[in-house]
């Protein structure tokens, strides 16, 4: 069973016959068919929304003897985070799904997502490689642990200044990527001189006082992350089905933003606008065909 369903509401699902249950209403009551033709059968993914932006996909293949089940898995959709860096998309060793990479300057890694449409991506990428078209992605997080802290005060300064620094810091990743030494020997001397900083107020000060926003990679999964933002505001949904509520945050991360999604009973605090989000995510990505 996913971990993730009790993201977009499903948090008192138990055994596997419970979300079996929960795939058959997909199939049976789709909102959204996308069908992807292969020689001796075809590609089939069915979209369930069982909140706004949120719900179930599932995947298979359907041929003369019907249709059979090959994954599935819980979506939420943000409307912002769309990067326009190139996107490059690989086949999952483990199944039919699809993984996501994406170099953006901004976070300093490379970006692994789990591609929202992998279907669509299968009959749309045979003519976006004949034609050239560049990819972008619609990022977006479903969340099952996080907690509500308190901002940082920040004077107009103070916040001109931190763009100014993020914007340069942006400039020389991009430009070390092409193998600009003096870059590279920028960045170097840059962490450095953050490293010497930090060991010296960590003594007095809070952690989370010195260090305002991060995304790092988290544990063995490839497209989970550690991330805390500021909160550019919340909405709260309900699932049609349980009547769970969730909170859907637009998080401001390292100048990325982005929307998350978590469960109202797996979230400890009171959000916020202006407030800080801190959790660990799961990190999605739709594809955009230009």
């Amino acid at each position: 069973m996913h971990s993730y369903l009790r993201a977009i509401g499903f948090s008192k699902l138990n055994k596997e016959y419970d979300a079996e249950k929960l795939l058959d209403e997909v199939y049976k009551n789709y909102d959204h068919k996308i069908v992807a033709k292969a020689e001796k059968y075809a590609h089939i993914e069915l979209e369930k929304e069982f909140a706004p932006d949120m719900g179930i996909i599932l995947c298979g293949d359907i041929d003369e003897k019907g249709f059979h089940k090959k994954y599935y898995f819980p979506y939420f959709r943000g409307n912002t985070g769309t990067v326009s860096e190139d996107v490059i998309i690989e086949k999952r060793v483990n199944g039919e799904s699809y993984s996501g990479v994406c170099d953006d300057g901004r976070v300093g890694v490379s970006l692994i997502f789990y591609l929202q449409n992998p279907t669509q991506y299968q009959r749309e990428q045979f003519v976006s490689q004949m034609f050239g078209r560049k990819l972008t992605a619609t990022f977006s997080c479903l969340s099952t642990n996080g907690m509500i802290l308190l901002p940082v005060r920040k004077n107009t300064e103070q916040l001109d200044l931190q763009k100014s620094k993020a914007s340069k810091r942006s400039q020389l990743l991009n430009a070390a990527k092409d193998g600009d030494q003096e870059a590279i020997e920028s960045l170097t001397i840059e962490d450095m001189d953050l490293y010497s900083m930090i060991s010296r107020r960590v003594c007095r000060e809070d952690i989370y006082t010195i260090v305002d926003t991060f995304f790092m990679p988290y544990g063995i999964e490839c497209d989970q992350y550690q991330v805390m933002g500021n909160i550019n505001s919340c909405t709260k949904v309900q699932n049609i089905v349980t009547g769970e509520n969730i909170y859907r945050l637009t998080i401001e991360c390292n100048d990325m933003i982005f929307d998350v999604c978590i469960n109202e009973t797996d979230l400890t605090g009171e959000p916020e606008a202006g407030r800080r989000f801190k959790g660990t995510v799961w990190l999605q990505g739709k594809v955009n065909f230009e």
